[in-house]
């Protein structure tokens, strides 16, 4: 299908084309018509693996080839029977591999799913927030800087709009756009100035475009036709546990042929020890392991996602339980993101406003208490008018409430201005803004220009500080007078009075016109200004941050509020939350500018408030805190925002306030934009982690002892103690099941309150290590003597083998409660707080008892029935781990005197 050339078009021509309305948008009814035509506004990515594909993935393991090969073997020697078993085990481990996998892919689609993007559209003439993804040709999409453009469109309005598509034409200057027809033939997409294209990014101003196509059909979607997806990077994790598969691999194949070696040296039947060297090479090396460790992230990052934190890169997880330093902005996130105008004042007076929230319920307090008609106040009027006209946010009722499309900020404007009874959408009509000069944060002001009393009239609302050095005049009850210095000092006195009680303060400045300059930029028009007025609001703490700061202290995790408030603004709050204590250090932006980088790392790591800042300083601080080896994760929501959130070790984008570039460059998102979810997201991660190294020493304790078994007896002149089907089988039940559920345990008493785990500290770090090779090694010798009790008592080959064999099982399954944790008690973690290994506890013990009860399981795994006194000795040599271990806990915890930990 040819593409049409959407901007060789008139913007009317545009609508026809596509039957749509300028001002209404698309109605319901036919956006979702649309949407079954032209389908959803996503990229197809390709097809997901089929089950038959991961199947096909668990049989090319080097291991289970060999195993495969080792049936063939025994088949061509005529062992039928174990060459059954060993096909069985072996498509049983690749069922349960597939699952795992399959599982994994499904909670990470999930996690997928919720990262999707949001667009602002015009449906039904009114303005609302939609999934992208449901964006069809026709709809009126609003855009702002930091915003993802969802759709290939034509702008029908632009206000210092510009635009990065690098992604498109790897140019990396922004493109002005403008909404005029290109009157020309063919046209490169990098030229086509009228035009915004799916996945490109809005870098200033704002602007208004009708979308013309959509999903496969934009110019992105035209080069992902082309382009294959790039699989997932492994983790630094799943890489170290990889690199930890292939010594442990190295290691069992130099043991397997030293036992192969040992058994034919005594005398062993050489077909018999090459089943048992093969069954041992599985069982010796945890081959299941990366399959426990990627579901075991999952899962993980699914609860994260139950606590409101979305893990979009997996190695966030591994690394947040090494964060050493928080650096958080206020508002959102310390704080409720509620705006609410509390105080006004101009023109000499002080004017209370009661209500809190969205609610537009309220009234307006002079100095006495007496209640006042706002709109019968001229300087009053001037104020709220001004404040809702120089503002972007939309106040929308929704079932659940009031709700503010925008900036926090402005919605407070927008809010404080319908108390009074100005209503944005009637205000708007009546002056309608002809022209703007947006905001940005190194001017921090923003400017507006609109047709009033027949005059035309420019609103200037920013930082006080900014908007008075501005200033050469001052609205006055008696009308505009000169601002004097005098003046200018009690102005900032009161600003600096309102914010140091913990209020954000902006100002308001307006300046008449008799046309809009030619050439506006901020030079020309934010010059000579007459000052209104200032808002001050209140944006009250979150009330659970508090004592999610006390936790992050006590895990050892500083707490760094960066805010572009006030000094004074960001102070009251920091001291409210037990951020700022005595003694330590302020910075604000200004200072920093002063400041190199020498001299900003010798200070950095006293400061925990930095005020007044840019988004640049943000990367200079971060730069600062790794400079000493901090572990740092970032919170941040704007555009400017994304180098920080990109240098800092975990980016942790706003959810809810965040634009697109912020979301694109974070290694997390807060759905809930609240810094405690960050501190609980810490909490899990150091809980995944912890969990992993657990499944690790449970699984390669339990293969030590399998090999110590096997070769001691060997060694000692004994035979195996176990036959290759019941290698094959405990490496099946015993190994597999509890490994996962550990990976499910719950976090451990005291998991916030030690300190950081080092970046590069190994898995065995710990005395984990130590604890593998010294329970292992216990766990074979009490196998090993079981067999050597029963040879010794005159029992069959078959019955020492089932001995061995039951010992070796159930040993390995109680010893899996004591991995739960290092230095606790089981008594003191309760048998029962991980009801995931109770049940594969006793799964395991059901069928590890059925495969010597069953007279039909019993000849195909060379097991015997066992009397009472040989259960008795069994039941009783399994219990050994368990008292062992908990004797060396207690032990430890005597001689050292404090903790260890996992």
């Amino acid at each position: 299908m040819p593409e049409k050339k959407w901007y060789a078009m008139e913007i009317h021509q545009v609508c026809q084309e596509l039957n749509s309305d300028l001002h209404q948008g698309l109605n319901q009814e036919e956006a979702n018509e649309r949407l079954k035509i032209y389908g959803p506004n996503v990229l197809k990515e390709p097809p997901p693996r089929s089950l038959f594909s991961m199947f096909i993935g668990q049989l090319k393991e080097i291991l289970v080839l060999i195993l495969i090969g080792a049936a063939i073997i025994s088949g061509i020697l005529g062992e039928w029977e174990d060459s059954i078993v060993i096909l069985v085990i072996v498509m049983l481990n690749a069922v349960l591999g597939v699952y795992q996998e399959n599982k994994a892919e499904q909670a990470l689609k999930a996690l997928k799913e919720m990262t999707k993007p949001a667009a602002k559209v015009v449906r039904n003439g009114m303005v609302t927030q939609v999934d992208a993804g449901e964006l069809v040709p026709g709809d009126i999409v609003l855009l702002d800087a930091g915003d993802f453009v969802p759709a290939d469109a034509r702008l029908i309005e632009a206000v210092s709009l510009r635009a990065n598509e690098a992604a498109l034409t790897g140019e990396s200057v922004p493109v002005e756009k403008d909404p005029a027809m290109i009157a020309a033939g063919e046209v490169p997409v990098g030229d086509r100035k009228n035009m915004l294209f799916m996945g490109t990014i809005i870098t200033s101003g704002r602007g208004k475009a009708l979308v013309v196509e959509t999903g496969m059909n934009t110019q992105l979607g035209r080069i992902a036709q082309l382009l294959q997806e790039t699989p997932l990077e492994p983790t630094p994790l799943q890489r170290r546990l990889n690199e930890l598969g292939k010594t442990l691999g190295m290691a069992a194949g130099v043991i397997v042929a030293l036992v192969f070696a040992t058994g034919l040296w005594r005398g062993e039947d050489v077909l018999d020890m090459f089943m048992t060297a093969i069954s041992l090479a599985v069982a010796a090396v945890p081959e299941g392991l990366p399959a426990v460790v990627t579901i075991v992230l999952a899962l993980g990052v699914t609860r994260m996602s139950q606590r409101q934190a979305v893990i979009r890169k997996l190695p966030a997880v591994e690394t947040l339980g090494t964060a050493t330093v928080i650096c958080s902005d206020k508002t959102g996130t310390l704080t409720k993101n509620e705006m609410t105008v509390t105080q006004i004042y101009t023109a000499g007076n002080f004017l209370q406003v009661t209500g809190t929230g969205y609610q537009p319920d309220g009234r307006f307090l002079n100095q006495q208490g007496n209640e006042i008609a706002p709109l019968t106040d001229r300087n009053l009027e001037l104020m709220l008018l001004g404040g809702l006209l120089n503002s972007d946010a939309r106040l929308e009722a929704t079932e659940k409430g009031y709700r503010v499309i925008g900036d926090p900020t402005e919605g407070a404007l927008v809010v404080v201005a319908a108390k009074a009874g100005l209503i944005r959408e009637k205000v708007e009509k009546t002056y309608p803004r002809l022209a703007e000069i947006p905001f940005d944060s190194a001017r921090k002001m923003m400017t507006t220009f609109h047709h009033i009393d027949g005059s035309i009239q420019s609103f200037t609302k920013g930082a006080p500080d900014v908007l008075l050095a501005r200033s050469t005049g001052v609205m006055t009850g008696q009308g505009i007078e000169p601002l004097t210095g005098e003046m200018r000092t009690r102005l900032l006195q009161i600003n600096s009075q309102l914010a140091s009680q913990g209020q954000r303060v902006l100002a308001l400045a307006v300046r008449r016109w008799p046309e809009i300059p030619a050439g506006l930029s901020p030079d020309t028009a934010e010059q000579d200004l007459t000052f209104v007025g200032f808002y001050a609001m209140q944006d009250p703490p979150r009330p659970e941050v508090k004592e999610a700061v006390a936790v992050s202290g006590r895990a050892g995790i500083r707490t760094v509020m960066i805010t572009g408030d006030h000094q004074e603004t960001a102070m009251a709050i920091a001291k409210e939350l037990g951020i700022w204590k005595q003694g330590d250090g302020v910075l604000t932006g200004a200072q920093l500018d002063q400041m190199d980088d020498q001299q900003l790392k010798e200070v950095v790591n006293r400061v925990t408030v930095y005020a007044r800042v840019s988004p640049e300083d943000k990367l200079r601080i971060v730069a600062a805190l790794k400079e000493h080896k901090h572990v740092v994760a970032m919170t941040g929501d704007g555009v400017n925002d994304a180098p920080a959130l990109k240098r800092a070790d975990i980016g942790a984008a706003m959810g809810i306030t965040g634009t697109e570039v912020a979301k694109e460059a974070s290694d997390m998102v807060l759905l809930d934009d609240n810094f405690a979810t960050i501190v609980n997201a810490v909490e899990e991660g150091r809980t995944i982690y912890d969990n992993i190294r657990k499944s690790i020493q449970y699984l390669l304790s339990c293969n030590t002892g399998e090999i110590v078994a096997i070769f001691s007896a060997i060694l000692l002149g004994l035979g195996s103690p176990l036959t290759p089907i019941q290698i094959l089988w405990l490496n099946l039940v015993t190994d597999g099941p509890p490994a996962l559920a550990l990976g499910l345990e719950p976090p451990e008493k005291g998991v916030m309150d030690r300190p950081p785990r080092k970046p590069k500290e190994g898995v065995f770090a710990g005395g984990m290590g130590i604890n593998i090779v010294w329970q292992g090694t216990m766990i074979g010798l009490l196998a090993l003597f079981s067999y050597w009790l029963a040879l010794s008592w005159g029992r069959t080959l078959d019955e020492a083998h089932t001995m061995a064999f039951v010992t070796m099982a159930l040993s390995q399954l109680v010893h899996s409660f004591n991995v739960r944790s290092m230095d606790q008690s089981l008594l003191s973690i309760g048998l029962g707080t991980n009801r995931s290994l109770m049940y594969a506890f006793l799964a395991s013990i059901s069928l590890q008892v059925a495969v010597v009860l069953i007279p039909f399981l019993r000849g195909i795994f060379e097991t015997a029935v066992l009397r009472t006194s040989d259960w008795a000795v069994v039941l009783s040599l399994s219990l050994v781990p368990l008292v062992a271990v908990e004797i060396s806990k207690l032990l430890g915890k005597l001689i050292v005197g404090k903790k260890g930990r996992l």
